[in-house]
């Protein structure tokens, strides 16, 4: 298969849907004799700010030479993003062989394995070929029953737990972390940011019965400049800093600095110019730290708002956590079956005192921001985010969607 068939047969597993549970992928990883060797592991979960840590631990480790192996999800533009070797995307023919390899091996496989599990797996055999140092897994959803989790690592993160993807992980903020707590094994370290009291009682549960040494971060690093915005991506650098070395990476703090000072992750407060953001916050937990930087870095000034939600998301959450920084929001149709009906979120957002249009396309929701004095704030989703990037480029054609 050429690059974009195989993309098309890669998406279409889609319909089997999420399907939380190893067995697949152990089958996988081992019929493809997925072996990691000696390379360190460090395993990243939580509900927000992982994908950040795990850009802060890659860049860390490549100030410092080591050759680095990372896997994240979801894409914001290209399906390559999710898979790099030190810093580069995989190629579009390694995503062909590979896959092509893939879809041989698995075609009789009853259940059939998943979009994630396959790409899971696309990615450790690519690392293996590569002879990598340090591998950096980002959880796709939750964490006990992520395809990730079939890894044996060398130190398991927990980011800040929030509520999100309630229909697949549960309804409380104990079930979620119950989820997310399931990648710590046996007398393996863990390293967690302050979690609300119901999360962090689960942690620390799961780590006294895996006799898992725990460290909890509640220190900001503050030593050197972060190339990523926002207080909150200090204590997202200290989290990254002490993942690395629980997992007994040695690193000096050269590289700390280097590292730090370069990283780059798009998507996350990202300063497209200097009038335009684009934020990927998709629920209300993050919407309301997007609000605590945007008045960080604009002070009083407000936004226009460009906003698109995945429908299974908080609606009314996010959108009062954003109200406070924007008079005026544009609702743009988007390119995804998932999307929230932007006549729905014009009701909320009406509701909140807010003015809000709706538009046939980002396009002309752009447009319309142009024509206003104010900044312009892009968010609501990661896939709205990437969307946007492709637009914004010029390359709205490139834009891969997936709703994984």
């Amino acid at each position: 298969m050429k690059y974009k068939e195989a993309l098309a047969w890669l998406y279409s597993l889609q319909r089997f849907g999420i399907k939380l549970g190893l067995e697949n992928i152990r089958r996988l990883i081992a019929e493809m004799r997925v072996d990691l060797g000696g390379a360190r592991v460090i395993h990243v979960a939580g509900t927000n700010g992982k994908g950040s840590v795990c850009a802060m631990i890659d860049s860390i480790c490549r100030a410092q030479k080591y050759r680095t192996g990372l896997f994240i999800s979801p894409h914001l533009v290209t399906f390559r993003e999710r898979i790099r070797i030190d810093g580069e995307m995989i190629s579009e023919n390694e995503v062909a062989a590979g896959l092509t390899s893939i879809r041989k091996l698995v075609a009789d496989w009853e259940p059939h394995p998943t979009f994630f599990e396959i790409a899971t797996a696309l990615a450790l055999k690519h690392f293996i070929e590569a002879k990598i140092d340090i591998v950096i897994l980002e959880t796709g959803l939750g964490g006990r029953l992520d395809a990730t989790n079939a890894v044996q690592s060398n130190v398991a993160v927990i980011t800040p737990i929030a509520l999100d993807h309630e229909k697949w992980l549960g309804d409380s903020l104990e079930k979620i972390a119950n989820e997310k707590a399931g990648i710590i094994k046996a007398q393996t370290p863990v390293v967690s940011t302050p979690q609300l009291p119901e999360a962090d009682k689960v942690i620390r549960g799961r780590a006294t019965e895996c006799e898992a040494p725990l460290e909890f971060v509640d220190e900001a690093y503050a030593k050197s400049p972060i190339a990523l915005r926002g207080e909150h991506q200090k204590l997202n650098a200290a989290i990254a800093i002490a993942a690395i070395r629980a997992a007994n990476v040695e690193i000096d703090e050269a590289a700390v600095t280097r590292g730090l000072a370069t990283v780059e992750w798009p998507g996350r407060f990202q300063c497209w110019d200097k009038r335009t953001v684009i934020d990927g916050a998709h629920n209300p937990a993050a919407a309301r730290i997007l609000t605590q930087t945007w008045r960080q870095i604009f002070g009083d000034e407000r936004a226009t708002l460009i906003l698109a939600i995945l429908s299974d998301k908080d609606l009314h959450g996010i959108c009062e956590a954003l109200a406070p920084i924007a008079d005026l929001v544009l609702l743009p149709s988007i390119r995804s079956e998932r999307a929230a009906d932007p006549t729905e979120l014009s009701k909320i957002l009406v509701d909140l005192g807010r003015k809000a249009e709706i538009f046939s396309s980002f396009a002309d929701a752009f447009g319309k921001a142009r024509e206003q004095r104010d900044p312009i704030l892009i968010t609501g989703s990661l896939h709205f985010a990437g969307e946007a990037l492709a637009n914004l480029t010029g390359k709205p054609a490139a834009f891969e969607e997936c709703n994984q």
